[in-house]
């Protein structure tokens, strides 16, 4: 009996060998993964429901953030990218860090999400001649380049609250505290690891050169993109929910969301306004990535104007879009907060 089961399975297997090596092949093709990332076309999101201000003023018209989307490719997803003109292949290493984790690149990105919500908050605030109180609490390490001295005595969620036993709670003043250093000075930073207060001493190096800039310093500890620990209080009271949306390219409109219910004026005028862009406390719109699937996904939303940061070829990336893909949509330049309220107020 066992040697008449032994000789079906073996003649099972025989006849079925090319199927199941069709399958393993296929399956390995549909699940490995590639050192890449696909960028496709997101959506844009109506900012009403996200963003409520306590007693905030309602408007015929919307303001809409706009998304990429983002995922690890695979052969297929990789083959069909390099087909289609508004999904994008880039290399892992442009996306993420080298030696980040998915999760520290995620965490880096939402920390970024809340640095752009506090940055909106403070400028509408301000510009709508409201109060807000402002209190920063240190600055969170979501960044750390490889090979330089930040990656073996740091870690990303780190927050630095001094430097050389000087207190430093803002982003610009740690650089500001950092940028005079020069390669071989040591640095004794004062961070808090979850609960634990630690001192820790760095010294500063010279960066690999894929990593300077013409304008940028030469050398550093090796932390990238730091974001301070902020906490504000506004009257009235803002909340917003952005789930799981990262990054700061929501920053322009956040604030105008945020002005266009603490003021009385409609400053939609009716319009489906969407746009992208990063908002500092300076009032400066920054460059952002993925303009073009931006503008596919807000024009799918039937967005009327569309507001396009003009640093890092922003602008002129978007009017490519919006002419390749036929759309009426209007593409405004906007280099500061008051370019964006200025074409407002003329609508």
């Amino acid at each position: 009996m066992t040697t008449e089961k032994t000789t079906k399975r073996k003649n099972f297997f025989s006849q079925n060998k090319f199927i199941i090596l069709f399958l393993l092949v296929f399956a390995f093709i549909a699940f490995y993964p590639l050192p890449y990332y696909i960028t496709s076309p997101g959506d844009a999101r109506v900012l009403d429901p996200i963003i409520s201000v306590e007693g905030g003023d309602e408007d015929t018209g919307v303001f809409m953030l706009t998304t990429v989307s983002v995922g690890t490719a695979n052969i297929p997803q990789y083959i069909w990218a390099k087909l289609s003109d508004y999904r994008e292949v880039i290399p892992a290493d442009q996306i993420r860090g080298e030696d980040e984790t998915d999760e520290e690149y995620n965490q880096r990105q939402l920390q970024m999400m809340e640095d752009s919500q506090h940055a909106a908050t403070i400028v509408a605030f301000q510009e709508a001649g409201k109060k807000v109180d402002i209190e920063y609490h240190g600055v969170y390490v979501t960044g750390i380049m490889s090979g330089m001295p930040a990656e073996k005595k740091l870690k990303v969620g780190d927050k630095i609250i001094a430097v050389d036993r000087n207190p430093v709670m803002e982003t610009k003043k740690l650089l500001d505290t950092l940028a005079p250093k020069k390669a071989g000075d040591s640095v004794d930073l004062t961070i808090l690891r979850g609960d634990k207060k630690m001192n820790v001493n760095l010294n500063i190096e010279e960066f690999p050169k894929k990593y300077i800039q013409d304008q940028g310093p030469k050398a550093g500890l090796g932390i990238t993109s730091p974001v301070a620990d902020v906490s504000i209080v506004t009257d009235p009271k803002v909340k917003i929910d952005t789930s799981q949306i990262g990054g700061p390219s929501a920053g322009l409109m956040f604030t105008l969301e945020i002005m266009d219910q603490l003021t009385p004026e409609d400053l939609t005028h009716g319009k489906k306004i969407a746009g992208t862009g990063t908002m500092d406390l300076q009032k400066n719109v920054g460059p952002i990535g993925g303009i073009q699937q931006k503008i596919v996904a807000a024009d799918e939303a039937g967005a009327e104007i569309f507001f396009a940061p003009v640093d890092g070829e922003n602008y002129s990336d978007a009017v490519k879009a919006q002419k390749d893909i036929g759309s009426k949509m209007k593409i405004v330049p906007v280099k500061t907060l008051n370019d964006a309220l200025d074409y407002l107020k003329k609508l």
